[in-house]
């Protein structure tokens, strides 16, 4: 189904983002793609970026290529965090909220893909579950507080491999022990994930809650090192020839999306954004249409209640 771009031909760009001085943003996974070109757009703007990566050298490098690329006066520090382990999320949030005062939004841009064989994090999740939703789950829930106390956003980067997949939450094997596939696993992530940023904001409406604003977007095809970090080899040769063609685009293209979710007034929250053109690999973005198993409420209600229990935490809306 085709939607009419409301941003026009062009649709949006950053172009839209206006001073973003007194802005503060927290962002995982920005030592490359899409997670440190929408860092770079951001500081450019004059926003306070807090990076939240697992690798603390590799921020340290990020940090000073943006100083290099744009001022050294820029606002940009970063938290170490692993969303792979429970216990590395908590411990970042714990020093996000001892020196980050306000959050204008939380953009939860790290993921990993198509981890070729069944591997288990510490906490016993499935990997690409334990890092993609139940990671970012808990990340979320915890800065909740601060986020709506900043009346900010939670932007959540999805991916169109939510549609790849069975069309439905696998709850009686979440750690998908008897029909594990690396695809498999990363379209139900993804589909986790979305279907969770549509009833949070069920349960935001319910709860009388308007000061906080829930997003989930998608970046297209785009050259980052995703499936270079955790793909197969055969995995990642085909993806480094698909790089060279005309189907994927940019990684600071890619970014588009969470930026508009994390920047632009008035953005219908009911909306799936991202490039709009065909295959939605890339084109002007925009809004998307969303398959309906993405939006089934019976589903998304059970998984929300299956992810806090698996967490250990519910959310205090």
């Amino acid at each position: 189904m085709s939607i009419k771009n409301q941003f026009g031909k062009k649709g949006w760009t950053p172009d839209r983002i206006t001073s973003l001085k007194d802005k503060t943003f927290v962002i995982t996974g920005t030592t490359s793609g899409t997670g440190y070109e929408a860092a770079k757009i951001l500081l450019s703007k004059g926003a306070k970026v807090v990076m939240l990566n697992r690798n603390p050298k590799k921020s340290e490098d990020t940090i000073a290529t943006l100083k290099q690329e744009l001022s050294d006066t820029i606002d940009v520090s970063n938290i170490r965090m692993d969303l792979a382990e429970q216990a590395s999320v908590k411990k970042a949030v714990e020093e996000v909220l001892k020196t980050v005062p306000r959050i204008d939004a939380l953009m939860c841009n790290a993921a990993i893909a198509q981890v070729p064989k069944q591997t288990l994090t510490v906490d016993g999740f499935e990997s690409q579950l334990g890092v993609n939703h139940y990671g970012n789950f808990l990340l979320q829930a915890l800065l909740y507080p601060r986020i709506e106390e900043s009346k900010g956003r939670i932007v959540t980067v999805g991916s169109m491999g939510y549609n790849l997949g069975i069309k439905t939450i696998q709850f009686d094997d979440m750690n998908w022990d008897q029909n594990y596939s690396p695809n498999g696993v990363y379209s139900q992530s993804k589909l986790a994930q979305i279907m969770c940023v549509y009833e949070l904001q069920d349960r935001l409406k319910k709860a009388g809650k308007t000061d906080v604003k829930a997003y989930a977007c998608h970046p297209g095809a785009s050259r980052t090192s995703l499936i270079k970090t955790s793909g197969s080899l055969v995995t990642r040769f085909v993806w480094q020839i698909m790089k060279l063609t005309p189907m994927v685009q940019s990684a600071e293209k890619g970014s588009y999306p969470e930026l508009m979710c994390a920047t632009e007034d008035d953005l219908d929250q009911k909306g799936f954004y991202g490039p709009t053109g065909r295959g939605y690999f890339k084109g002007p973005v925009g809004e998307c249409s969303l398959e309906p198993h993405a939006k089934d409420k019976t589903v998304a209600k059970k998984l929300w209640e299956v992810s806090e229990k698996a967490i250990g935490l519910k959310w205090s809306l």
